[in-house]
């Protein structure tokens, strides 16, 4: 009698306690320990997790068997237990084949990177091979059409600096002698060059502003203006002729007495109007060739008052010098949604695969509490994922249906004599 006893509380006992005769193996195989690499490695990604979950649901079906006895309606909590089985075992080919999925997404991205970086470096390489090309058009472009003359600007500040070269050399005597005078001591030239020819650069920029200013004087028909300006002008081109085109003319000299008789003498007032009709020769050939329209804008910087030049011409020309790079950086900025949605696509490819299991588990222990399901799985995308503030207040989800659904229905209208009659309102309301 007790040995039959112990014999039924034993088999009973191994029924209830089933999982212990194979789960040791199940997760020894699935540890795949004594496996090569390779082998160990597809083991603990592929069989680990679900088998795992398998052995930990089934401990929690013992139990919620146990419970059958003492719920209310069995008949839909043993459907919903068997629906609970039902979405493990999705849950279990949803990770599997989650895997494959995110090994696709990411071959996806990676390829979609790669054209995109080498379309990038493509464009880059491009527009620098081109760039002297689109350079040489921008500017053809820039002379046949208005904007700022830089090319009369260039050509004034160069013809400026050849001024002042010219008269340094020439001035360099002159100014060593009347430094040695004052100061009882010799100067070396490399000490009087430098200075001599900012100098020199400064005084006949100087010159052009006041040519510039005579000019517009001119044009305003002021006669008070005019002879100001004038004045102004009269002065300065003394000075220029005395102390600069004079030393030229100076240097000149020998040349013209070897085409002359030996007593050759210019005198001050030759000397003087040569030198008047040289400043004049240069002052108007450049005046009219280029200084007219880049003495202005060389002005304009000094003073500050910045140039006027058609909004976004620069942009333009930019965008047109580096054509490909500018599309391609526009075209990518377009597409900034895509890589954001591609982002997202690999995360939750990534996530998702091990959450569906892990969902399918906490599944089982809330159907053991609460008797419904927590999760609708599988899961399609990262967003059906909820917030833990949203699982807290989530309803519990049907067997059919694992959300339930809304009923865009009105409540009931009950019918007395085949006249539907509303329902009685609340006192609060009546009150209200």
């Amino acid at each position: 009698m007790d040995q039959g006893a112990s014999s039924i509380g034993s088999i009973i006992l191994s029924v209830l306690f089933f999982p212990t005769f194979f789960q040791k193996i199940l997760l020894e195989f699935s540890w795949g320990a004594g496996d090569p690499m390779a082998v160990m490695a597809a083991k603990r990604v592929f069989l680990l997790l679900p088998a795992g979950a398998v052995v930990l649901c089934l401990w929690v079906s013992i139990l919620c068997l146990l419970t059958v006895i003492v719920r209310q309606k069995r008949v839909e909590f043993l459907k919903a237990f068997f629906v609970t089985w039902w979405d493990l075992l999705k849950s279990i080919f949803a990770y599997w084949g989650g895997f494959f999925k995110f090994l696709v997404v990411l071959a996806s991205a990676i390829y979609g990177l790669a054209k995109i970086m080498v379309l990038g470096v493509w464009f880059i390489l491009q527009d620098i091979v081109l760039v002297p090309f689109r350079l040489v058009r921008t500017v053809a472009k820039s002379v046949s059409t208005p904007g700022v003359p830089w090319i009369a600007v260039g050509l004034t500040f160069f013809w400026c600096l050849v001024e002042a070269v010219v008269f340094t050399y020439v001035m360099t005597p002159l100014v060593m002698d009347t430094l040695a005078n004052l100061t009882g001591g010799e100067l070396s030239e490399a000490v009087i060059r430098i200075p001599l020819f900012l100098f020199m650069l400064f005084l006949i920029l100087g010159s052009y502003a006041v040519l510039a200013a005579w000019t517009g004087a001119l044009k305003t028909k002021d006669m008070a203006t005019i002879l100001k300006i004038s004045l102004v002008e009269g002065v300065a081109a003394f000075v220029e002729v005395l102390f600069l085109y004079r030393e030229l003319v100076d240097s000149l000299v020998p040349w013209f007495a070897q085409h002359t008789s030996k007593d050759f003498d210019l005198g001050m007032g030759g000397t003087l109007a040569i030198g008047f009709i040289a400043w004049l020769g240069v002052r108007g050939m450049t005046w009219f060739l280029f200084a007219s329209h880049g003495v202005p804008i060389i002005t304009a910087i000094i003073q500050g008052t910045g140039l006027k030049k058609p909004e976004g011409t620069e942009k333009a020309r930019m965008e047109d010098t580096f054509a490909y790079t500018v599309s391609f950086y526009y075209h990518f900025k377009a597409d900034a949604d895509w890589v954001r949605e591609k982002g997202d696509e690999l995360l939750g490819a990534f996530i998702l695969p091990p959450l569906q299991v892990v969902s399918a588990v906490i599944n089982f222990f809330i159907f053991l509490i609460a008797s419904h399901h927590l999760f609708d799985l599988p899961f399609k995308s990262f967003k059906d994922i909820m917030r833990s503030k949203e699982l807290m207040d989530a309803k519990p989800a049907t067997i059919n249906n694992h959300r339930p659904k809304k009923t865009t229905h009105g409540p009931k209208l009950a019918v007395v004599g085949g006249a539907p009659v509303p329902p009685p309102v609340p006192h609060q309301e009546a009150r209200s």
